[in-house]
């Protein structure tokens, strides 16, 4: 595979010190610009200020980069024509010298793949509202049914079915722990209203979970440490449901379908909560940014 580390993140890894890698998604698709550079510099710096190296994951002129220097983050956060890469897409973009931001799919599995065990990302993808007619569901989660990757994220988002999404990473075999909570968080809420069944409360203790996942030797599947959104940066509740009624109503009405259902969504709320939503959301992201580094760091003290 066309695969470039970046030296210091080469260097980090061979010599077992704590590394956290990104998704560039964000970067490029997630926000806008030029906030979205901002935050792709600051999340980098929030990784460094925990004592980890950041490993920003992108594909650019057909080549894999695991660690981006400062033009290559500014390729992707400026770039006209970035495509938005899932790990199905790896080989033809590679093959084809084309540049794009990864997915969390596409994200853990180069990760994996160059030895980095912790991957910090908003929320993950996962089973759409109305699955029985229209069977969308991400490829997020079958990819870490069989990817030993440990991921911090902040649930998934609240347009999807939750519910659903908790029973497909059961039947994967994904495990789920909710960090200092007994509750699936909701993305922009503390809180889905769904339970977990393991609760840890110290990075050593997800350190602890990923070293006797190895000691199993089961298959490879992903860890998913649920890490809610702070109280005090959540989108408030009742907002949330007013404007998420109204977004999947208006989805129904414009008849839109398919892939263009979550973007619709996730605009809606934007735009409806008065940037809201997008607040609670880099708030989130903050979040596992700097609790993935705080598990690394405990993982490189035990692997």
């Amino acid at each position: 595979m066309a695969v470039v580390l970046a030296g210091e993140v080469r260097a980090a890894v061979a010599q077992r010190r704590p590394v956290v890698a990104l998704e560039s998604t964000i970067i490029a698709h997630g926000l806008p610009r030029p906030r979205n550079l901002d935050v792709a510099r600051e999340l980098e710096e929030i990784v460094r200020a925990e004592g980890a190296v950041p490993a920003t994951v992108a594909v650019l002129d057909g080549w894999a980069h695991i660690g981006l220097d400062q033009r290559q983050l500014e390729r992707v956060a400026g770039e006209e024509g970035i495509r938005k890469l899932g790990h199905r897409d790896l080989a033809p973009a590679l093959a084809l010298g084309a540049s794009g931001a990864t997915t969390v799919s596409a994200t853990a599995m180069l990760a994996a793949r160059a030895g980095i065990r912790t991957f910090a990302t908003g929320g993950l993808g996962g089973v759409h509202r109305g699955w029985a007619e229209v069977q969308d569901e991400s490829a997020d989660l079958r990819l870490l049914g069989r990817t030993r990757i440990t991921v911090v994220c902040a649930g998934v988002k609240s347009v999807l079915d939750v519910p659903a999404t908790l029973q497909r990473l059961e039947t994967l075999g994904v495990g789920v722990l909710g960090f200092r909570t007994d509750s699936f968080p909701g993305f922009y809420l503390r809180s889905s209203g769904e339970p977990v069944d393991w609760t840890v409360r110290e990075p050593r203790e997800v350190a602890a979970a990923m070293r006797a996942q190895d000691t199993l030797g089961g298959p490879d599947s992903a860890l998913i440490v649920a890490n809610p959104v702070a109280a005090a940066e959540e989108l408030d509740p009742r907002l949330h449901d007013r404007v998420l009624t109204e977004a999947l109503a208006a989805c129904a009405r414009e008849r839109i379908t398919g892939q263009a259902v979550t973007p619709f969504l996730l605009e809606y709320l934007a735009s409806h909560t008065d940037g809201a939503s997008l607040a609670a959301n880099l708030a989130a992201v903050r979040g596992n940014v700097r609790l993935a580094a705080q598990i690394a760091a405990a993982w490189s003290a035990v692997a």
